[in-house]
């Protein structure tokens, strides 16, 4: 058996509070500020006495007065033995098909997450002991409790109020963790736990996190691919688990989804954030790394976690170094919970801090000048200084796949072309921008921001129609998601969005329209205002009134009842008929007339051309109404445009229609219009 070093490396184990038990022992916790544990079911039994740790050799230092939570130890042919206090062999088994429904684990919220994790880098190993409080917002009462993890750990005891708890395990195929697989605790609650009621629950796991491209490898994915797709791993130079969707290292409650089913794993994924996104987060870790390798960065959730490194002095690569972190915040936010702990350099730049690997120290330097070439256009829109700064964490190998997560972006920081680094940049600031630990922002507002303004340097650097191309890549998919009409569906109101397609492409045309309805200068007096509030007050509710302060007068009542509260689908245009009248001086008078069979208010630019200028102003098409509009222009017009992709709409979002000039004596008419755009017939006006 390999035990604890003395000495030194004795010391620095209990200098972070730990109880020092042969194997692997996790922080005890008779700790101060520990999370009240939730109000049990009062017909449980009540608790009994914690047990106390089991006999076996004396760990090295002071006895420790806490609570030992489970110890581990490996011998000398690398069978692990964990033992856990009081617990009771009979309490867990296997068994081949899961016993929990879909509605069951629908019902299962988390309200907080309280995490002590130990890993063992240089083994590629976690334990971890967490508190896990739930409430049950289902509307039958729950006999029993699912709980998932990777099917890499195994579940190794749960308790309620110190009592040992009866517990299944299944294994079930879902691809929202790497393996595509879950191991499903079913724990058996001795009462019911009541719609609306709460419950924590103490459990304990371990196991491995080594790569994997097991899922994406059985879908046919090239095996080199899918294996920087699927990069999470816990080693001494870099630890990354991305959390769910990735590998899921902390206990979940979700129904089995897959890959290439359409969008139900995306859009699991996204329930997932949304049902999390208020709950309490508190970690606290601990980490074992090899001798002469300790770890320089911890990030949890995206934020930076100062670390506390203990290495005995001893050259001795037997002797484990110590690292702890810790984090507390009273909300997760729209994210997915994440840890990263790295052997990397940093480098300060302009509202960012970039760790990087020694191939890429070089490199780094293209990345800061580009942060300082974006800062000045970011500060026109968002204010002057970011809530928080922007961490750049260079992944492992060049083509590993790029993760974003609040305020962290790990991607590879070698040198590349200068267009993908700023816009890429552009879209991570704003993240930084609009970050809060104690009053998140909702997705679509986080999210469909960041796509908004990194539209808009793409317009800045590329020209306005590139911007709206980007925007229509997705657009098609939005129209199919959206309802044909309310009565059809309730559709899916952006604050409780959970699908990229709503949260990012939908809320992205939201700020395009806002910015078309009142100006530049207006939202970004506004959106500045709302970054420079303080967090904890900051609510997308007083975007309206942020938008009053900044001069704009129109009233946006309708727009944002039917494009964020409420979501009645897309609007359906079409130009029903052109009517051009010469005037005096050349000048023609054109009437256009637009009919809109959709549910949702729309207003959109409308262009009339001639052969030398042209007019554009905005016309109003109520839901399911129609409306006209009179322009005049210089010289006979040949064409009208309506919208110019800035709306989204269930068809093309551009109509075009070509105006034939008159012929003597005849009545004008129009030319066939492009096929995917709206055409009109332009016939005279009535007498």
């Amino acid at each position: 058996m390999k035990f604890f070093p003395s000495g030194a490396a004795a010391s620095a184990f209990l200098a972070t509070g730990l109880c020092v038990l042969p194997g692997i022992s996790l922080s005890c916790f008779a700790q101060s500020g520990q999370t009240t544990p939730a109000p049990v079911p009062q017909t449980t039994a009540p608790s009994t006495p914690q047990p106390t740790a089991p006999s076996g050799p004396a760990s090295t230092g002071p006895a420790s007065t806490g609570t030992v939570i489970f110890s581990r130890s490996t011998d000398e042919n690398g069978k692990t033995t964990t033992v856990a206090p009081g617990a009771n062999p009979s309490a867990s088994q296997t068994t081949g098909t899961p016993t929990a429904t879909d509605a069951e684990r629908l019902a299962v919220a988390f309200t907080a997450l309280d995490l002590d994790v130990h890993l063992q880098t240089a083994a590629q190993q976690i334990a971890v002991r967490a508190l896990v409080s739930i409430r049950n917002d289902g509307k039958a009462p729950l006999t029993r409790i699912p709980l998932q993890i990777s099917s890499s750990l195994q579940w190794e005891q749960i308790r309620i109020a110190g009592r040992t708890i009866p517990f299944t395990v299944a294994t079930l195929n879902s691809d929202t963790d790497h393996t595509g697989q879950l191991h499903e605790a079913s724990v058996s609650l001795p009462t019911p736990l009541a719609p609306g009621a709460a419950l924590q629950l103490d459990v304990a796991y371990s196991g491995s996190v080594e790569p994997t491209a097991k899922r994406l490898v059985s879908l046919g994915t090239p095996e080199d691919v899918a294996r920087h797709s699927d990069w999470d791993e816990i080693s001494p130079s870099f630890t990354g688990l991305r959390g769910f969707g990735n590998v899921v290292w902390y206990p979940v409650a979700s129904i089995p989804v897959f890959l290439g089913d359409g969008s139900r794993l995306f859009d699991e994924i996204g329930r997932h954030k949304l049902a999390l996104s208020h709950a309490h987060f508190r970690l606290r870790l601990t980490a074992e790394f090899p001798h002469g390798q300790p770890p320089t960065v911890a990030l949890i959730n995206g934020l930076p976690a100062p670390l506390t490194v203990n290495e005995s002095q001893v050259p001795d690569p037997d002797l484990a170094g110590i690292a702890t972190a810790s984090i507390d915040t009273p909300s997760i936010g729209f994210l997915a919970p994440s840890l990263f702990l790295a052997v990397r350099t940093p480098h300060p730049g302009p509202n960012l801090t970039a760790f990087t690997v020694p191939d890429n120290d070089i490199s780094m330097q293209s990345w800061l000048d580009e942060a300082a070439g974006v800062t000045p256009f970011l500060q026109s829109w968002l204010g002057h200084q970011p809530r928080t700064q922007l961490n750049l964490l260079d992944l492992p190998d060049p083509s590993d796949a790029p993760f974003e997560t609040g305020a962290l972006l790990a991607t590879s920081l070698h040198t590349g072309p200068a267009d993908p680094l700023d816009t890429a940049l552009v879209h991570a600031f704003t993240h930084a921008y609009t970050l809060s630990a104690s009053n998140p922002a909702p997705a679509w507002f986080n999210e469909g921001l960041a796509t908004f303004v990194e539209s808009l340097w793409v317009e800045k650097q590329h020209g306005r129609e590139r911007a709206l191309e980007m925007l229509e890549n997705d657009r098609s998919a939005l129209a199919l998601l959206e309802p044909s009409s309310p009565g059809d569906s309730a559709g899916t109101p952006l604050p409780v969005a959970i699908a990229p397609v709503y949260y990012r492409t939908k809320a992205a045309y939201v700020f395009w329209m806002l910015r078309d309805l009142t100006s530049d200068e207006a939202l970004s007096r506004a959106l500045s205002a709302w970054v420079a509030e303080p967090p904890s007050q900051s609510t997308v509710a007083s975007l309206p009134s942020l938008l009053k302060q900044a001069g704009v007068n129109r009233d946006l009542a309708w727009f944002f009842a039917d494009w964020i509260d409420t979501d009645k689908g897309l609007p359906d245009l079409t130009i029903e008929n052109v009517f051009p009248n010469a005037a005096q001086a050349g000048s023609y008078l054109v009437a256009v007339n637009v009919i809109n069979t959709g549910y949702a208010a729309a207003d959109v630019p409308l262009t009339v051309r001639t052969a030398k200028n042209f007019v554009t102003e905005t016309i109003f098409v109520p839901a399911h109404g129609r409306a006209v509009k009179r322009l005049v222009v210089l010289g006979p017009p040949t064409q009208v445009q309506l919208n110019d992709g800035t709306v989204p709409e269930i068809q093309a979002s551009v109509h075009v229609s070509n105006i034939a000039p008159p012929a003597t004596d005849q009545p004008s008419s129009t030319q066939s219009a492009p096929a995917n755009s709206s055409s009109s017939t332009t016939e005279p006006p009535p007498q």
